[in-house]
């Protein structure tokens, strides 16, 4: 068979690249790395841009639908974009005012009652028996307080140099989270507000460097890809909801304090797949503690309970349902995405694997001759 001079070109650049990968695999690595750290900001933007984008696209149906002026046209996507922002800021304003007021009271009243607990310590080592025979053991034990003293001088002056230069890192991390921030943000509204004219772009670049055929199975793959990403999000937010108002109902039940706000706060964190509802009850914990230890013991045992109940049985059904992914797979995808990414390999994990699932099957349908 005669090689044309294209496909040896093409044949000698696979091979070019191949030998470079073989040859500097970490120095590729790094380079990957650092250009991910670079677009980061585009990266979030994008994923904003999507879940802004369910939201918008449903509120978009409710805003003069059958109009067909050009003013509502041209108005009908900047307000439900705008709809869509107020309406994320609010509910996550509306469970801020509900948990910081009680957990800033909780934190005040545990300082406040610092001082009688220390009074009450100080008053059992004069009193006890077993105080006594501590101090005396310590009092008879041989120790270098001059020693102690220098070293302890040492690490309090090497600690404010320490202290200094790591406000001068916090400020700068902070400014430039700030700033990846508002780069994000102002992608994500460009991304939405224009989808079909950049989409339409890409088409054409694709469509005069790329063949149609292949063309035609990436926006198959991209189309699974979408509805199960799209899926996952509707029923995390589905999901996190059912949590939040069990665990509300729950502590109104068993007359634990802070029952609404907890709920709420619960819910918020549950948006995080499976381990999000214990991020938010160590602070249901803490508001608990400050008034009744033994009602934040009972709290988490509850909590314990409830997230058993929400991660074998509604988490699949709920969100492995709205998928198509069974639940012992929605399991397996959470395990090895926190694995590989932590927090955000188990928001991934699923919706990957959905898509991965949803392919394979179609694939084996249509070799079966049933698709």
């Amino acid at each position: 068979m005669k090689v044309t001079r294209s496909q040896a070109l093409r044949y000698l650049v696979i091979g070019a690249i191949f030998l470079v990968c073989l040859i500097y695999p970490a120095q590729l690595f790094a380079g990957f790395q650092a250009l991910f750290q670079i677009a980061l900001p585009l990266v979030i933007g994008g994923a904003l841009a999507f879940c802004i984008n369910l939201l918008c696209v449903r509120l978009e149906r409710h805003f003069w639908p059958r109009a067909q002026a050009k003013w509502a046209a041209s108005l009908r996507r900047p307000a439900a974009i705008l709809a869509a922002l107020v309406l994320i800021i609010a509910i996550i304003a509306g469970v801020l005012r509900l948990v910081l007021p009680q957990f800033i009271t909780a934190i005040d009243g545990f300082f406040s009652s610092l001082p009688e607990t220390l009074k009450q310590v100080n008053q059992w080592l004069t009193k006890s028996d077993q105080a006594n025979a501590l101090t005396k053991q310590l009092a008879s034990a041989k120790i270098d307080w001059t020693s102690i003293q220098s070293k302890v001088m040492k690490y309090v002056s090497s600690g404010v140099s320490g202290v200094f230069s790591s406000s001068i890192s916090i400020f700068g991390n902070l400014a430039s989270g700030i700033f990846s921030f508002i780069l994000a943000f102002t992608f994500a509204i460009y991304l939405v507000s224009g989808k079909e004219r950049i989409g339409s772009r890409l088409n054409r670049v694709c469509a005069a460097f790329f063949p149609e055929r292949l063309m035609a199975k990436v926006r198959y793959v991209l189309k699974v890809a979408n509805d199960m990403f799209s899926s996952f999000i509707v029923g995390q937010v589905t999901e996190a909801f059912i949590l939040g108002t069990l665990c509300a109902l729950g502590m109104l039940l068993f007359r634990f304090p802070n029952a609404v706000s907890i709920g709420a706060l619960i819910g918020m964190t549950a948006l995080i797949p499976m381990v999000g509802a214990f991020i938010g009850g160590t602070v249901g914990f803490v508001l608990i503690a400050v008034s009744s230890p033994m009602q934040a013991v009972l709290f988490v045992v509850f909590l314990i309970c409830l997230q058993q109940i929400e991660g074998n049985l509604i988490y699949p059904r709920v969100v492995g349902g709205s998928i198509g992914l069974p639940g012992i797979l929605v399991l397996a995808a959470i395990t090895i995405g926190s694995g590989l990414g932590g927090i955000v390999g188990m928001l991934v994990g699923v919706p990957t694997a959905a898509t991965i699932y949803r392919l394979v099957r179609n694939a084996t349908w249509k070799k079966e001759g049933k698709l």
